[in-house]
């Protein structure tokens, strides 16, 4: 599971940042700039930072962290906590979810990627790809909404798991014998240690 969890948040930061148009624009959203993140992995004359921060420039804008942020918590907790601790758990579990997705930006070995027609709804895509590699095909599903101006990705799932269920069953397990300040104190260290 947590290589599988690498290989999505790899893909996690692949999606554009164009507006907002019609349920098909959300495939060619994800499509430009997953080329463009690959272009980027694949161009041995950038040195790893600015790899690093050329794709994290493309694609954070394409993700509603604070909705995800909330979602991987759960509604039990999250209404229980003041708005520092709100932004503070925000920022410490993007900047976890970043770490773990730079930190396996190396891993990216050429890997092909396959789509499937989009699942449409009225506000809302449903993108299935496949990452194929020499030996093994993994499933990964964007779930993405349309906001006022753009397309935001909400979730993951890779091979029908969700990274936004996986986190909040890690986050009930560390709550259900501690405090949120014992998670807030998981979560600095996971980051500063990783």
């Amino acid at each position: 599971m947590k290589i599988a969890l690498c290989v999505a948040l790899i893909l996690l930061w692949l999606a554009p940042a164009e507006g907002a148009g019609d349920q098909s624009t959300a495939e060619m959203f994800l499509r430009s700039n997953l080329d463009t993140v690959i272009q980027i992995l694949q161009d041995k004359d950038i040195q790893q930072q600015k790899k690093n921060t050329d794709i994290d420039e493309i694609v954070t804008p394409m993700f509603d962290f604070p909705l995800i942020a909330k979602l991987a918590l759960g509604r039990q907790y999250w209404i229980g906590l003041t708005e520092p601790d709100q932004e503070r758990f925000t920022t410490l579990f993007v900047r976890r979810l970043k770490k773990t997705y730079f930190d396996t930006l190396a891993l990216y070995k050429g890997e092909k990627i396959i789509y499937e027609p989009p699942v449409e709804g009225d506000k809302k895509s449903q993108i299935s790809t496949y990452l194929i590699s020499e030996d093994k095909k993994t499933s990964i599903l964007y779930k993405l909404y349309k906001s006022a101006h753009d397309w935001k990705i909400y979730d993951i799932e890779i091979q029908g798991v969700s990274v936004v269920r996986s986190y909040r069953s890690q986050f009930d397990d560390i709550l259900e014998k501690g405090t949120i300040q014992d998670l807030l104190l998981k979560l600095e260290q996971s980051v500063d240690n990783k």
